[in-house]
């Protein structure tokens, strides 16, 4: 990609159970911060989310966050952002972060990150974007993702093509380096697509 302003990255509303996943967000919104990308998020104060929030902003960098009004008390949404956005649904949160972003990464994160992740890659299946779709697989998380979607594959739901989709990169310093080598997106992304 020749210009890189800005990531959307999907990531936990907890910090789980291993202390690296939570170094692994600080380092990459360091990176971030020092890179001038600016981070678009789902918006919340808690869990790897807030914790890669708190990185860029320690060091200079824009946060934009959207998240949901229903949320927006279970996530505690994050008040001292560049920009925070309460809008009025899921699909509203999605599709902002989508028309806002660059690319996408994502790292370790629950059933929600899980949602965003195969939304997006399907999206890109759809033809609907050509941004890169980066999966950091931190201390081997990505692993099952990987094999589900072999598993998808090998069964004759989807070609094999499906597994050039996204990439799975094994530290945070290699995101932004794969990000910068993808080809420019070939595809206009729709106005909506949902």
């Amino acid at each position: 990609m020749a210009k890189l302003t800005s990531i959307c990255v999907y990531c936990g509303a907890n910090e789980g159970g291993n202390p690296e996943h939570r170094m692994a967000a600080v380092r990459f919104g360091e990176m971030m911060a020092a890179q001038g990308i600016r981070l678009v998020f789902g918006g919340g104060r808690v869990g790897l989310m807030g914790v890669i929030a708190d990185a860029v902003m320690a060091g200079g960098g824009e946060v934009v966050g959207i998240i949901p009004e229903h949320l927006h008390d279970i996530e505690v949404g994050h008040k001292g952002l560049t920009e925070l956005h309460v809008v009025d649904s899921m699909h509203t949160r999605k599709q902002l972060m989508f028309d806002l972003s660059d690319a996408f990464v994502v790292l370790p994160g629950g059933l929600g990150t899980l949602d965003e992740t195969f939304e997006i890659i399907t999206w890109r299946q759809l033809g609907l974007h050509d941004k890169p779709v980066i999966l950091v697989n931190n201390d081997g998380y990505w692993q099952p993702f990987k094999a589900l979607v072999q598993h998808v594959i090998d069964n004759g739901f989807a070609r094999a093509s499906s597994a050039d989709l996204f990439t799975i990169v094994e530290t945070t310093s290699d995101i932004i380096p794969t990000i910068k080598a993808a080809p420019e997106p070939q595809i206009v992304p729709k106005s909506a697509v949902l």
